[in-house]
Formats: structure tokens, sequence, C-alpha cells
């Protein structure tokens, strides 16, 4: 018998301030859509102004799938994405439309093509264990373990690389093995949909950094040291955690901290945004089969219209 042709699905990707919002709210109006968000950040429980997370009547009007899933307390793996994304896909499809993946964390947008190395699930125990560790010792002293327990692993990271190093050290205690022979394994990498993927691109950087300056003023307008001063009242919250290390919440808890000051603060949150965009980009560049599109171009929706109807015809 004939092989089932792969549903579709679009992917809809591009760095921080590129209009991925204004363009796939558009598209889900044109179209049978349904957004995914691909953002590592929107995952946390009210962490919305400094994530830039749609507003709630915009989520009453367009429901988006994998914002709000974990408080700012917990982790949120690339792997879990990738099984959340996948059982929603399917759902999304089963009833008769198409999965619109929307965001910029492009790491999420390759473990959900490609598969993950088949590293072990993450051990909350073990995690608080080194955690404890580092706070006695300091993460430079964990480096220093990690470089006799996987000297491979501790090259690529520095000694203050919290987040890495807890992540090495907890594979190598769990498996007895360094970091690449479990990324050496991949698991499933079985992708069961035919990807469109449009890349929304800047064709003037400096227009794109106005922007992300224009709209971290904005966030800070909206009250975001004020977000997070609450969030802090809430949650058992440490500078260490994932969700404090995302680019904005970063910069506020230094100035809640009392390191810096507000202009400080505007500065190196606009500059650490402007890194980010560099990153996304520097991954756009040697994605595959991807449309590329003039994020800055004032008929950038229609464009993308043009592109996701040619592909579902």
């Amino acid at each position: 018998m004939p092989m089932q042709p792969l549903p579709p699905a679009i992917c809809l990707m591009g760095p921080t301030a590129s209009g991925k919002t204004a363009v796939s709210l558009g598209l889900t109006l044109r179209f049978p859509l349904e957004i995914v968000s691909v953002d590592s950040a929107q995952v946390f429980i009210g962490m919305d102004i400094g994530t830039a997370k749609p507003d709630r009547a915009t989520l009453a009007k367009f429901p988006h799938h994998l914002i709000d899933l974990v408080t700012p307390e917990e982790a949120y793996s690339a792997a879990r994405f990738r099984e959340d994304a996948l059982r929603a896909m399917a759902d999304i499809t089963a009833r008769g439309k198409v999965p619109l993946l929307a965001g910029g964390t492009m790491l999420y947008f390759k473990a959900l093509r490609e598969g993950l190395s088949d590293l072990p699930q993450a051990d909350p125990d073990l995690r608080r264990e080194i955690d404890d560790e580092a706070r006695a010792r300091g993460w430079p002293a964990l480096h220093a373990e990690l470089a006799q327990l996987d000297p491979e692993a501790a090259a690529r990271l520095k000694p203050t690389d919290a987040q890495r190093i807890q992540r090495a050290l907890e594979v190598v205690r769990l498996t007895g093995a360094p970091l690449a022979a479990s990324l050496a394994r991949k698991g499933d990498a079985a992708f069961p949909y035919r990807a469109v993927q449009l890349a929304l691109l800047p064709a003037d950087r400096a227009v794109l950094h106005e922007r992300i300056a224009q709209r971290f003023d904005a966030m800070l307008e909206a009250g975001l040291v004020d977000e997070l001063a609450a969030l802090r009242r809430k949650y058992r919250l440490h500078p260490g955690l994932p969700s404090m290390r995302c680019v904005g919440y970063r910069q506020a808890w230094d100035f809640l901290e009392g390191a810096i000051d507000r202009a400080a603060l505007r500065e190196k949150g606009i500059a650490a945004t402007r890194q980010l965009a560099k990153r996304q980009l520097t991954w756009l560049r040697g994605w595959p089969d991807t449309l590329a599109f003039d994020c800055l171009a004032p008929d950038l929706l229609d464009q993308s219209c043009r592109a996701v109807e040619q592909a579902l015809a």
C-alpha cells in the first residue's frame, strides 16, 4: 500500500522582536492553524511582562499551547518540550487543523526536528545535592571536580556556568561515564510532520536593535521589576534557576539586589537581549530548508500568508 503523506506543520522562527507574534496571529486568522509556543521563557507561570507573553485577551481569542506550564521554581527541558509539543501537535492534527510552531528557542526547534541525545532524565534529588554543594563550595570548585571526572565537558564550560556544570555532573554521577558517551546516542528522532519553515530575518540589524530597545523600555514601563518582586515573594527563587537566568529577569534581579541602578538595568537588559538575538540569528543562518522573509518588510504578513497558502494547497 502507498505510504500516507505526512501532515503539515508550520514553523515560524526568528530572533526576538522580529514580529513572530503578530505574524502568527495574522496567519491564524487566515488559516486553520493552532499556535504551539516554542519559547523556553514563556513556559514559566507568572513571567509575563519580561517574556512578551501574549496578554489574556489575546490568549482567549488565540489559544496557545505550551505556555504557563511550570512555576519559576522548576526547570523545563528540551526533552520535555519535544514530548509536550508532539502531543499537542497530534491533538491539533486530529481536530483537522495544522500546528503553527512559533518562537525563538532554536534548541527546541532542533530537538523537535532531530530528536535528542540519549541523556538520562533529570534527577531532582541529585540536582538538589549538587546545588547544596555549590552553595557550600562554589561553582568553580564543582567545575574543578568535573574536570577530574569529565575533562572534555569541563573544557567547554566556564567555571561559573552553573546550569551546564550541574547537568554535566548529574550525567556523570548517574551514568558513571562522560557526557559525550550519552551525547553520542540519539533517541527516537522521527518527526511525523512535513515541516514548512518560515524564518523572519532583519534586512537591517540596526533597526532590529532599535526595536529591541523600544520593547525593553516598554517592559520596564509595564512593570517588569514589580513583576519579579512579586514572584520573589511568592516562590523560593534564587539567581541560579533557569527562570531567573532569562534575559531581563537576570538584570532585574541585580537591580532588586542593589547591584545595579535603573540606568544600568536598562543598558544591560537591552545589551543582553541584543546578544540573544545575535545567537538566534547565528542558529538561523545555518538552518536548512527555510523560507526567509525580511521581518522589517511592511507586507511581511502578506508574504507569510502566501507561503503558507502554497504549502497547504
